[in-house]
């Protein structure tokens, strides 16, 4: 089979394409027939190693597909069933082999791309709206990157809660995405300072919580335009990883609260997946939450799909078909 290996950690140019045999399911696992693959900023750390992972490794950590094959201890799922999951590294390649109990069934209304586009983007905009700070009506969130993967989704579930969405952009064209998929305001950064705009917006009150998936760019400003006793939840690193930070800043600013959540804390048991994957394919399913997806790539142009990531010039969801 195809797969986008990584052998030394680099540039998009450590992707390489190889040839492996099509694994073999251990007891417990089910081998996948990937018909698509999510491209992440995940991705993006463990080939720079921000994120250390034995090498060589096939890269990935999202995918959609059918199931071929099954380990001897395998009862949840069996050969033909459509699936899809996050969280497990290998899923640039025309075959996976995934533990059965991080896999969840798709419904029929959804095709594998559509699958593969929100498992991991659909389930972080879950969590981070419905756990990590749970909005409640008529409270005021700031979205950054409103207009990408995770942004558009957040927005959406965002509104769907009641709140008021004020989003940061960095056009013109990605700010009307932005309000396409439900923003009550949206700032572009390369032209306004969302600081003192958001302030204005607020009438100086600030809001009550910042979701921040871009990191070392926005962070410092973010905190200013905070509520006192608002959450900071600096949930990636787009732009670069935040420098160390005193957090006698957090008194000085208000008592404010921050926390860098990731997903695997948020599906760690197979009850907390199913339920959070079941409210996000439903929410697809009813017509509440849209997947805009960007582009599709063919696995082989796995090197351009991380160019267009970390360039920021794309808007949704970038996918791989092997």
């Amino acid at each position: 089979m195809k797969a986008i290996q990584v052998s030394q950690v680099g540039g998009p140019e450590a992707l390489a394409l190889v040839e492996l045999p099509v694994p073999v399911p251990k007891p417990n696992e089910a081998v996948v027939q990937i018909k698509a693959a999510g491209v992440n900023f995940i991705d993006v750390y463990y080939r720079e190693g921000r994120y250390p992972a034995p090498l060589p490794f096939t890269i990935g950590q999202e995918g959609a597909g059918e199931i071929v094959a099954v380990g001897s201890d395998v009862t949840s799922v069996q050969p033909g069933d459509r699936v899809a999951y996050t969280g497990v590294m290998g899923s640039y390649a025309e075959y996976a082999s995934v533990p059965a109990d991080r896999l969840v069934k798709i419904p029929d209304q959804i095709d594998f791309n559509q699958a593969a586009a929100s498992m991991l983007q659909g389930m972080t905009a879950h969590y981070l709206s419905h756990s990590t700070y749970l909005l409640q009506n008529g409270e005021t969130a700031l979205i950054h990157a409103a207009a990408g993967g995770v942004g558009q989704l957040l927005v959406q579930m965002a509104k769907r809660l009641g709140a008021r969405v004020i989003a940061t952009a960095g056009s013109a064209d990605k700010a009307q995405i932005a309000r396409d998929a439900g923003a009550d305001e949206c700032i572009v950064y390369t032209q306004e300072d969302f600081e003192s705009e958001t302030r204005r917006l607020t009438g100086g009150r600030g809001v009550d919580v910042v979701y921040d998936g871009v990191g070392k760019a926005t962070f410092d400003k973010g905190l200013n335009v905070l509520r006192p006793r608002g959450y900071m939840v600096l949930f990636g690193g787009a732009s670069g990883a935040v420098p160390p930070f005193d957090l006698l800043e957090l008194t000085h600013k208000g008592s404010l609260f921050l926390t860098r959540p990731t997903l695997v804390h948020y599906i760690g048991t197979r009850e907390e997946l199913e339920q959070r994957s079941g409210d996000v394919l439903q929410m697809i399913t009813s017509g509440e939450l849209k997947i805009r997806i960007h582009k599709a790539y063919p696995l082989t142009e796995a090197r351009q799909a991380h160019r267009d990531l970390e360039g920021r010039a794309t808007s949704g969801k970038l996918l791989l078909v092997p």
